[in-house]
């Protein structure tokens, strides 16, 4: 055998070895810890300070913000917004994108096509899509009002309905988004061995009872990993409510994440904004933990 080879099998021992593996984690937990661990505790630190987030001075001022944040009448309504956002979001698109799936399911071109048209809106940036849908629902010139104007002469303004445009924006943002949870059921419904629906079609099973006995069981992990997914996405939504209304009228449409935008950037209370942040950090939290758990003891049980 010669030194080369013996050389070559060394390097390629050590290499695999357990310690220089870990070695290699070290890169990214430094990153892990710089970009994520690191705000996280520097945020808890802040909300506890009256930090107007420019100064070098400030003082810590206990659990002052917290309870500025739980006397406010308006953290009602934005803690409802943004378990509507969450929610209604993760319901529409996994509703929506499981009948896209079945409708898609099949490897031909044209479905090919139909896959395309839509996952695109996914690759929009969220801003962007809100300032399309802006040009249709504005007050002013929108495409929607002059449609309205035409047949009844009368305009409404939707975006500033506190009704309507809590559920608008969850429209909006359930239609970008709904071909990610089309692409993760259609990897569930490849992973179904086709064998269980021609035992079942010969058994004389109908459409609907081979749906509810067959996919429905099966594609239990990818139905959990959708909505965990949909459920985080739609709780800290930003980008589609800032670009439609701004989180207004007054918060009417507001979510944690743009009303702890407007504190820290329009009235400068960078401890509030945090521990507003810290509380959605929370929610997020609990939330995506029970539905986890949930789906997965569903998962077990079948």
């Amino acid at each position: 055998m010669s030194e080369k080879y013996i050389h070559k099998k060394t390097l390629k021992d050590k290499l695999n070895s357990p310690g220089m593996l870990n070695i290699l984690y070290v890169p990214v937990l430094i990153l892990f810890g710089t970009f994520l661990i690191y705000p996280f505790f520097k945020g808890i630190q802040v909300s506890f300070t009256n930090w107007d987030g420019y100064s070098q001075i400030f003082k810590y001022v206990g659990f002052q913000n917290y309870k500025q944040m739980f006397a406010d009448s308006d953290i009602v309504t934005v803690i409802y917004n943004t378990i509507v956002y969450g929610v209604g979001s993760t319901l529409f698109q996994n509703i929506f994108g499981l009948a896209f799936a079945l409708l898609l399911c099949r490897q031909t071109k044209l479905n090919a096509v139909g896959r395309t048209f839509v996952y695109l809106p996914a690759i929009i940036s969220p801003l962007i899509m809100g300032y399309i849908w802006y040009f249709i629902f504005q007050y002013d010139g929108g495409a929607l009002n002059d449609i309205i104007k035409l047949f009844s002469g009368s305009q409404t303004n939707l975006l500033a309905s506190t009704k309507a445009n809590v559920w608008i924006i969850t429209g909006i943002n359930s239609f970008q988004f709904v071909g990610v949870s089309m692409v993760i059921y259609l990897a569930g419904l490849q992973n179904i061995p086709h064998d269980y629906y021609e035992a079942a079609e010969i058994d004389g099973a109908s459409y609907w009872q081979r749906f509810l006995n067959i996919t429905v069981p099966m594609l239990a992990p990818s139905i959990t990993v959708a909505v965990v997914l949909n459920l985080i996405g739609g709780l800290k939504l930003f980008d589609v409510i800032w670009s439609l209304t701004n989180g207004g009228p007054g918060y009417s449409s507001c979510s944690l994440s743009t009303m702890m935008y407007q504190l820290y950037f329009a009235k400068q209370e960078a401890g509030l904004a945090a521990s507003l942040g810290i509380l959605m950090f929370v929610i997020i939290t609990i939330v995506s933990v029970i539905a986890l758990a949930g789906f997965r003891k569903r998962e077990i049980s079948q």
